[in-house]
């Protein structure tokens, strides 16, 4: 018998998943579940090629970290064998909290509870089951664990996760100029002082790598067409919600029906064993079959948006650098209400504002240090000739407005 299972990763090639634990996460269906949601929501809109899921990213982020593993190896740093174990789970497991859509529905469906919360809850009812087998992978997933670096390389600004979802998306999306150089990267890191840092041969890797982050966000993350595709579908949801509230008959799987019913809050969420179960059988498949059926449903609300995304008319978007005068927003309103023969409050499904941003580095989370020959560590932003404070620390925003058609 193979002592490993080996996969076939379009963008890494072989990846060998070893038997025991590891093996159990990947044929668990809590993870399994994550081959039926997509990695990027609804870029495919823009970007066809964007079907990847979060099953192949997270078994690329184990790739990654198995190889980050082996390196810090090679350069004297001891990494027990039940704490590489440890932090393969970690990664692993690092997204099974996504649902439907991946981020797009984490705040519509449910509110007040991030994806990292339940990938935390379904890690300890798996550990329930595993019989104490994530303990440790838990501590480090939570940063508890004495050896920081483990947990850097799970939830930093420069890890397993980043290095995987940037190159795997750019793969996908087919934004070639956003390729990064993952396994320069991972050569050159190093721990110091209990803290994960970079060899200074590595810093024109790790300044192509926040440049292309930044790239990604603003050419395929946060692009307009697909920020606008995703707000007609999450209008949709609201307006199935509302519908249900009125006691109107929608269809919906059983899992999509209990978090149209209910309002499920992070205090409903840990106390109701149900919310976790119901969530646990949510995939992209229950919004698309509910959307389908709902083209046909008598709320002409309901059904034009579920029309728009099923057939791809996406709501208009207008772009600006300010937010959005209030009065063009009425304005917009009363147009819409005048034009489908409806009220202004059942206007507001057919409008969606909202204020996209992302830095490309932040300040205030642990910082990339820069390790120099001396032995002595430096952030990226004072290590970098390119990338000085007044880059790293500049805000960029942009307010959508996007309407009905």
């Amino acid at each position: 018998m193979q002592d490993a299972k080996i996969i076939n990763d379009p963008v890494f090639g072989f990846i060998r998943v070893p038997r025991g634990l590891l093996l159990d996460i990947v044929r668990h269906p809590a993870f399994y579940r994550l081959s039926r949601i997509k990695q990027l929501g609804g870029a495919n809109i823009v970007y066809p090629g964007a079907q990847h899921t979060r099953f192949q990213h997270s078994l690329g982020t184990f790739h990654l970290m198995t190889k980050a593993i082996a390196s810090l190896r090679q350069k004297g740093h001891f990494i027990f064998d039940s704490e590489a174990e440890a932090v393969q789970a970690a990664i692993l497991l690092h997204d099974i909290g996504h649902g439907p859509f991946s981020h797009v529905l984490e705040h519509t469906l449910i509110t007040g509870v991030a994806h990292e919360d339940i990938s935390l809850m379904i890690m300890e009812q798996m550990n329930e089951e595993l019989r104490g087998q994530l303990t440790l992978a838990i501590k480090i997933f939570k940063d508890e664990y004495p050896k920081r670096f483990l947990h850097q390389l799970i939830s930093s600004q420069l890890d397993m996760d980043r290095l995987d979802y940037i190159k795997r998306d750019a793969f996908f999306s087919g934004v070639n100029e956003a390729n990064i150089g993952s396994s320069r990267i991972i050569d050159m890191l190093d721990v110091v002082e209990g803290q994960l840092a970079v060899d200074k041969k590595g810093i024109y890797s790790i300044e192509n790598y926040l440049f292309n982050r930044r790239l990604m966000y603003w050419q395929v993350y946060l692009h307009k067409t697909s920020v606008a595709a995703e707000h007609v579908m999450i209008n949709a949801l609201h307006r199935a919600k509302e519908l249900i509230r009125q006691g109107r008959d929608l269809f919906a799987s059983p899992a999509l029906h209990f978090f149209l019913t209910n309002d499920i809050d992070r205090e409903a969420f840990r106390n109701n064993p149900d919310c976790l179960r119901n969530y646990l059988a949510l995939d992209d498949n229950d919004i698309w079959s509910a959307m389908k059926v709902w083209c046909s449903h008598p709320d002409r609300i309901l059904s034009m948006l579920s029309n728009d995304f099923i057939h791809r008319r996406i709501f208009k978007v207008e772009a600006y650098d300010e937010p959005i005068p209030a009065e063009h927003i009425t304005e917009k309103l009363h147009e819409l209400s005048e034009r489908y023969g409806i009220t202004t409050d059942k206007a507001k499904y057919l409008i969606a504002q909202l204020e996209v941003g992302k830095d490309m580095y932040s300040l205030n989370d642990d910082q990339i240090e820069i390790l120099f020959n001396d032995g002595t560590t430096r952030s990226i932003t004072e290590a970098s000739d390119m990338f000085s404070p007044t880059i790293a620390a500049k805000k960029v925003r942009k307010y959508y407005f996007c309407y009905q058609r």
